[in-house]
């Protein structure tokens, strides 16, 4: 060996070096130490040059002998570096943690959107009357969206000027995106026995757009199934809801006959109002407003659902999610629902914390 590799004890060389890197509680110190044994400069480093000047089976010696303490400075390096990486991140989530149950600063959240608070407010009444919420896909087959709900062929839902079709599936189905929720009752009675309550909230998609229409738009549709569920049971539960949703307790409404291919008989709900100066304001003010589509669930869409309609009926109704909104919130434009300008929801949004409920008001 050389005089440099010779005067070293290797042995006693790997327990310093090993003990050294043990010894580093930082790091920053663990590269020092890296730096000092394993760097250009460093010790080992300067006695692997060394071997050079070795022959034959003096240099494999060494050179054996060096590579093993050099793997146990590089194990070493690397065991001490997880260790000291893992606490470092355990003090960093102990400096950085947040204690989830201190209560939130609301004006930090955001805001709530008119539509979902809208939703979640209409949600909060039916649920107090026995309704539980249902949902299904945004892509509907045909069958889901027309054909189980009584719609016959030719009829004008179906034309593609009012629906956005989707290439049909590899066993010929046509591909929607659903033009009503109403498609989610369907499922519903397919996959469940009478007796059924239930709301469908959700988007809904048709080819149009002005002031008072858009291509996508939300809507939430109910549906009760049992043996002794009439006509007047779905009047009851319209007016209640209305009175509350907009908070007016004396509010005129009215049904008028109406049709619908998946109900029968069925029926427009309007509620009283004013026009005057271009305004709408609700209560008893002598005009009216159409607000949801209603009716007795047609025999027709219970057999293809598999329902006996010889023992069993219902009611069914559906509404859009944005006009309430506007009544309610004195929204003038629908366009602005989706226009994403922070300032227009600055002004018309919710507080995240205002959870609505029935007991405590539906909004503050």
């Amino acid at each position: 060996m050389t005089d440099g590799i010779a005067t070293e004890d290797l042995g006693s060389l790997k327990a310093e070096l090993v003990d050294s890197i043990a010894a580093a509680g930082t790091l920053a110190d663990l590269e020092a130490a890296r730096v000092a044994f394993l760097g250009k400069k460093g010790r080992l480093t300067g006695l692997m040059k060394g071997l050079g000047a070795l022959e034959g089976e003096a240099r494999r010696t060494a050179g054996a002998a060096l590579n093993e303490v050099k793997d146990a400075v590089t194990g070493a390096l690397q065991a001490r570096r997880d260790v000291l990486e893992q606490a470092e991140l355990e003090a960093r989530l102990e400096r950085e943690r947040v204690d989830v149950t201190l209560p939130a600063r609301p004006r930090r959240m955001g805001r709530i959107h008119p539509i979902s608070q809208t939703m979640d407010e209409m949600v909060a009444i039916f649920a107090e009357m026995g309704f539980t919420v249902a949902e299904g896909p945004d892509i509907e087959d045909d069958w889901h969206n027309f054909e189980a709900l009584n719609f016959p062929p030719g009829h004008p839902a179906r034309e593609m000027q009012d629906t956005f079709y989707l290439p049909d599936r590899e066993d010929g189905a046509k591909m929607v995106l659903r033009t009503h929720t109403s498609p989610v009752q369907v499922r519903t009675m397919v996959s469940q026995k009478p007796p059924i309550r239930i709301v469908a909230p959700g988007r809904t998609y048709r080819s149009d757009y002005d002031m008072t229409h858009t291509p996508m738009f939300h809507q939430i549709e109910g549906l009760v199934i049992d043996e002794t569920t009439h006509m007047g049971h779905l009047k009851g539960c319209l007016v209640e809801f209305a009175r509350v949703f907009f908070d007016v307790e004396d509010l005129p409404i009215r049904f008028r006959p109406s049709f619908f291919p998946f109900t029968e008989p069925s029926a427009e709900m309007d509620i009283g109002c004013s026009r005057s100066g271009g305004e709408i304001k609700l209560g008893n003010h002598g005009d009216w407003l159409e607000i949801l589509g209603c009716g007795m669930v047609h025999p027709n869409v219970l057999e293809a659902c598999g329902i006996d309609s010889a023992r069993y009926q219902g009611f069914a109704f559906g509404m859009g999610i944005e006009r309430p909104a506007m009544l309610k919130y004195g929204i003038p434009d629908l366009r602005t629902f989706f226009e994403a300008d922070t300032r227009w929801l600055k002004h018309y949004g919710f507080l995240p914390l205002d959870v609505p409920n029935v007991a405590f008001g539906l909004t503050s």
